[in-house]
């Protein structure tokens, strides 16, 4: 009990410092991200607090994953290289018996791993299109600053807007610019205001101005002189975020029987299986010799923990494509993982001239 202890407050300790290192990481790379993003006019500034939160809970699942193997790899490795394997052996326990401290202590993760990937994780997404849906609905009803010009997110519409009433419903010396495939209209009023038609679309009514179309490279233009001119700057239906299967929640893609979706579930799914085979295999694999570097055995375990998650990925793009059923997709990379696991057991107990597995 007292070695199991020591044991997990060592794993413990590896995964935590592991954790904060790659999350730290993985924050700063998508803090600069959202950083560029918004330099570039495409998020809002008071936004990308919002939206770092909801990526960051999105990658989650890969990063606990990942530091439960490199822990239980490093704490292993550094039993080896300090000689403490020796007197494991010495007093008679095979390598196989590292198995039970090993599932104590990644259990719990992988709970949590599972519950991220199955819940929270979809919920991150979805949370995350829709407000970034409706950054980009607000700006295309009309929220621009007045001397400046805003173009929309289609990028088929170029506004300006000289003054705004006190309320911001008014708009005064309104320029807008529309390219309808190979015409251009222009479009300018003295007034302007926004409203809403009882289909729920969304509109932008310009008083007292002109339109101008034409196409470019030719002398064929029209002039139309308006009253009231009624541009559509918003559907009913692009206000209503179309679902996908990374954002809907599992217990809707349980229902779906559709190649796309059950991809998506089974990436899900494997997560948190991935989780604890890796754990499993972390103990084979942190085999050091102590009077040799380590870097043959990180190099190893690296290799393997890539061909593992590539494998699931070409899994899910598989069943995605319908080529593989979803059974055999979810299976198969786990089965072929879990049957070189004994293998490497096997080996590492063999070179490391104990030959417990024999007696």
């Amino acid at each position: 009990m007292i070695f199991q202890g020591a044991v997990r407050r060592e794993f413990a300790h590896s995964a935590a410092g592991i954790f904060t290192a790659l999350f730290a990481i993985l924050v700063t790379t998508q803090l600069i991200r959202l950083l560029s993003e918004a330099a570039q006019g495409s998020v809002e500034a008071d936004a990308v607090a919002a939206l770092l939160g909801f990526s960051a809970l999105n990658y989650l699942p890969p990063l606990l994953s990942l530091s439960l193997f490199v822990a239980i790899l490093l704490t292993l490795s550094r039993s080896y290289r300090d000689s403490e394997m020796v007197v494991w052996f010495s007093a008679g326990l095979p390598l196989t018996a590292w198995i039970r401290p090993v599932l104590i202590f990644a259990l719990p993760l992988v709970a949590t791993i599972a519950v991220l990937s199955w819940f929270l994780s979809p919920w991150a997404l979805a949370q995350s299109a829709e407000f970034r849906g409706k950054l980009s609905m607000r700006k295309d009803t009309g929220q621009v600053a007045p001397g400046t010009f805003q173009e929309t997110s289609a990028g088929d519409r170029v506004i300006f807007v000289e003054g705004l009433a006190d309320d911001t419903s008014q708009v005064h010396n309104v320029f807008v610019s529309e390219a309808r495939g190979e015409r251009v209209g222009v479009t300018m009023a003295a007034t302007g205001y926004r409203t809403t038609a009882n289909n729920g679309d969304r509109f932008i009514v310009l008083e007292n101005g002109s339109r101008y179309e034409f196409t470019p490279g030719t002398a064929e233009y029209r002039i139309l002189e308006y009253a009231r001119y009624a541009v559509r700057i918003e559907t009913k239906e692009s206000r209503s975020l179309e679902p996908t299967p990374k954002t809907m929640p599992s217990q809707e893609l349980l229902a779906i029987d559709s190649p796309v979706y059950r991809a998506e579930l089974l990436w899900r799914l494997s997560m948190p299986f991935s989780a604890i085979v890796l754990a499993l295999l972390a103990i084979p694999l942190s085999f050091v010799n102590p009077r040799a570097g380590r870097s043959a055995n990180m190099l190893l375990a690296v290799l393997v923990y890539l061909i593992y998650n590539n494998l699931l990925t070409i899994s899910q793009g598989s069943v995605a494509s319908g080529k593989v059923s979803f059974p055999v997709g979810l299976t198969t990379v786990h089965l072929v993982m879990l049957c070189v696991l004994p293998l490497l057991f096997y080996h590492r107990i063999a070179v490391s001239s104990f030959m417990r597995l024999t007696r």
